[in-house]
């Protein structure tokens, strides 16, 4: 099983701030929250919840263009939010942000995880081919831009002087 994980603690946003634009997005507040590095984030079609919906995401991550489709596993607002990555079919890859307050804002925890069950885990080096040291290192640094930015876009003018 293959891991990415970054965290950041970014001031002045919450755990509900992120979980709301992540659910409800469109293409176009999705441009606004990073111009020029993310491209769409929208909702194909929806089921009850959220815990079901399909997502389509397409972004830069360092010079490599990410573009993906991804099912809603798990939302708990304000906490939590799972993305199961999928092709034609569920692929063994997830998304997940972990959210939790912390003084004057959020730490947002965003992780990666990848690989096969079973025996299929004799497959998994074969996902360091795509998620190499450098995409790995490309992620976090994007984790850690965008989540400020995100705070700069929902609310204009908060301060950042604990983001890490």
């Amino acid at each position: 099983m293959l891991v990415i994980e970054s965290r950041v603690d970014v001031a002045g946003l919450t755990g509900h701030d992120v979980t709301d634009f992540m659910v409800s997005c469109t293409d176009e507040q999705y441009r606004k929250w990073w111009p020029g590095t993310h491209l769409q984030l929208h909702v194909l079609g929806r089921a009850t919840g959220g815990v079901g919906d399909v997502v389509v995401m397409d972004e830069f991550i360092g010079r490599r263009r990410l573009r993906l489709r991804g099912v809603v596993e798990a939302v708990e607002p304000g906490r939590r939010l799972v993305w199961r990555f999928r092709k034609l079919v569920p692929l063994p890859a997830r998304l997940s942000l972990e959210l939790s307050a912390v003084p004057g804002g959020v730490s947002v925890r965003h992780t990666i995880t990848a690989g096969w069950p079973g025996i299929g885990r004799a497959l998994d080096p074969l996902l360091r081919l795509y998620f190499t040291p450098r995409f790995t290192a490309d992620l976090d640094a994007h984790v850690r831009t965008e989540f400020p930015l995100l705070r700069d876009y929902l609310r204009p003018g908060s301060t950042s002087r604990t983001d890490n």
